[in-house]
């Protein structure tokens, strides 16, 4: 029996591939700086951000003398509010929320999923919502997606992680998880439904 399904969040319950092109996106339109210099900025912290050895206030000084630019960190709460839900794959989790525990795995920033927890109030309908950073590890290990199962109370055979990064569907299945391949680009919800149903979810409303 099915009782929990895990969403990814950056790529399936958002529009954007990633949380770090959506913020380094909104940064560069924002301050008018190149798109690649805004990334070539962040990526020297990208390990620590995800895995919660600092956040992002520890290391905007960094990113503003690599940018020569003194961005006020404000706009760096706006990238995070501009990410883009996926309107229809939220639709997907409410139906699925009749019928089972619904909740999040996602490499994250914890301070980005703190943030979008309250202006998304991503809490109403996951729980639990489990970020990389808060976990110290990162999908491309098991502690993750152990840690998130604890968290629900559920074995690895009754729940679904859907996510769109192949290597991250196949580690949860390493576990004995259900997992699903999720086309970002294609976002066909039809077929996510037809999927779930077929390993024992309901996704009918």
């Amino acid at each position: 029996m099915i009782r929990t399904i895990f969403f990814d969040y950056d790529g399936v319950l958002t529009t954007d591939k990633s949380g770090s092109l959506t913020t380094c996106r909104y940064l560069s339109e924002a301050s008018g700086i190149a798109l690649s210099t805004i990334n070539a900025a962040f990526h020297p912290y990208a390990g620590d951000l995800f895995t919660g050895r600092a956040r992002h206030a520890d290391i905007w000084s960094g990113v503003c003398e690599s940018l020569n630019s003194d961005l006020d960190i404000g706009l760096l709460f706006e990238a995070f509010e501009s990410t883009p839900l996926n309107g229809a794959m939220v639709s997907l989790a409410r139906t699925l929320q009749a019928h089972h525990s619904i909740g999040i795995i996602t490499d994250n920033p914890i301070d980005r999923m703190d943030h979008l927890r309250v202006h998304q109030d991503l809490d109403s309908l996951f729980s639990p919502i489990v970020a990389s950073a808060e976990v110290g590890s990162s999908k491309q290990g098991q502690e993750i997606f152990l840690s998130a199962m604890s968290r629900a109370s559920v074995a690895p055979e009754e729940c679904i992680f859907i996510d769109n990064s192949e290597p991250n569907v196949a580690m949860a299945r390493t576990l004995g998880m259900h997992a699903i391949f999720h086309d970002d680009g294609k976002n066909d919800i039809d077929a996510l439904a037809k999927e779930l149903r077929r390993l024992g979810a309901r996704a009918d409303s």
